[in-house]
């Protein structure tokens, strides 16, 4: 019983132990460049792996002001900015180079999508993104954080 006791606790040394291996892969420093429009930074959430904006090529409205979430079908959220909330999470890991299971939110659009992305190498990313069977693939590039204008 003992014997049993201990390997349980060695399984689940070893499972958080590569969790933690697994989200390093794209939690570590820099943010993710998603097509020429926004850069994510993810984040561990509850074990899974978030990801929030915190650059937008446009952050500001032709009024000049910061970009609200006009779109989200939660009227509560829609004087919210663009720039900062998160929109992926539930990302859960599958092994070192793949998370599944998640979802992502597109604030232009308004709706909430399927994701699944998978490490192509140390500094690109590649995001399925999908409602049912229809869906689009995305690349993300790994980038420092700059000083150029729209960080959030």
């Amino acid at each position: 019983m003992t014997r049993m006791i201990a390997a349980l606790i060695s399984l689940s040394c070893m499972a958080v132990s590569s969790r933690q291996a697994v989200a390093a892969a794209i939690e570590q420093p820099g943010v993710w460049l998603m097509g020429t429009k926004l850069a994510i930074q993810f984040f561990d959430c509850s074990n899974m792996v978030c990801g929030r904006v915190i650059w937008l090529k446009e952050s500001l409205d032709p009024q000049g002001l910061l970009k609200r979430d006009k779109l989200n079908p939660d009227p509560a959220l829609r004087e919210r900015h663009v720039c900062g909330p998160t929109i992926i999470w539930n990302l859960r890991p599958t092994d070192s180079s793949h998370w599944e299971d998640g979802w992502f939110y597109n604030p232009d659009d308004g709706s909430t999508y399927r994701v699944r992305i998978e490490l192509q190498s140390d500094d690109v990313l590649s995001a399925r993104i999908s409602a049912g069977l229809l869906g689009k693939t995305k690349s993300l590039i790994r980038v420092p954080i700059g000083v150029s204008a729209g960080w959030c």
